[in-house]
């Protein structure tokens, strides 16, 4: 009867050692999976920062982070070089208001005023849309930072431009998660605006990046500061031919020959914009 009685203990010691393996593992397998979400989150491929930008040495520049995104502003322009974000999935539906008053960055030297833009003839245009940040009330805010603002002609911000931000959101509810970047073409006779002697380009910019598509692709775009009539493939180009443009080294960390290889082509059927 006693060696039943051990053997009984033995198999409730062994169960219960099993049981606490089991619960050590099921709470080791969720911390991996939450930081793999965590490192998806981030736009991290490989170890890849995508979120970084090189800028040439001869354009004026100043990273500043923000919530929801990054800014590589010009305090001698008083506008963004660039400004980068990942845009997922889930973020598209956020339910945060839009916030109603544009704001200096006192942070942030050359940051433009708000009054700059008043009877300028020209609106002010985010390069990170609010419409992107509704998933975090801190990042909607800063979304109307001067520093992500620049001077755009009425047909653009809600004609052309607005219709390529919305089939952004289409491409991040798709595709789970993606990279974009925007901001103004410079050129040597830009006119100015306000006191601040705010840049007006001619021309924008946006450079979009599916990491997690199968096959990972990119796509860049660029509309003049005006009327932008047609389809949205109208005003499709190559990323090189954007970093051409601006002097701006997108994704640079990714391996050289993915990076060459997205950033020379793209196709428009991946993109579903051929209308």
């Amino acid at each position: 009867m006693a060696d039943v009685v051990n053997k009984i203990k033995k198999s409730l010691t062994s169960a219960a050692w099993f049981g606490l393996v089991m619960v050590v593992l099921y709470f080791v397998g969720r911390y991996v999976a939450d930081d793999a979400y965590s490192s998806i989150r981030t736009s991290d491929v490989s170890g890849c920062d995508l979120e970084s930008v090189k800028v040439s040495k001869d354009i004026d520049n100043m990273k500043v982070v923000y919530k929801g995104f990054t800014v590589y502003f010009n305090s001698k322009y008083h506008v963004p070089n660039c400004v980068i974000y990942e845009l997922t999935d889930e973020e598209t539906s956020g339910k945060i208001p839009r916030y109603k008053n544009f704001l200096v960055d006192e942070q942030v030297h050359g940051c433009a005023e708000p009054q700059d833009y008043t009877h300028s003839g020209y609106t002010r245009g985010h390069m990170a849309p609010a419409a992107d940040m509704k998933w975090d009330r801190d990042a909607m805010k800063e979304s109307f930072y001067m520093t992500n603002i620049c001077p755009q002609k009425s047909s653009l911000n809600s004609g052309g431009w607005s219709k390529l931000e919305d089939k952004v959101r289409d491409w991040a509810r798709r595709d789970s998660a993606i990279v974009i970047a925007a901001g103004p073409i410079f050129s040597s006779d830009m006119k100015t605006i306000g006191k601040s002697h705010v840049v007006v380009p001619e021309r924008f910019y946006k450079v979009v990046l599916a990491p997690f598509a199968t096959p990972m692709r990119a796509i860049g775009f660029i509309y003049p500061n005006g009327s932008s009539k047609g389809p949205i493939k109208n005003y499709a180009v190559t990323v090189d031919e954007v970093e051409t443009l601006t002097g701006l080294d997108f994704f640079h960390e990714l391996d050289d020959d993915v990076e060459n290889s997205i950033e020379s082509s793209f196709n428009l059927l991946q993109w579903d914009i051929t209308r």
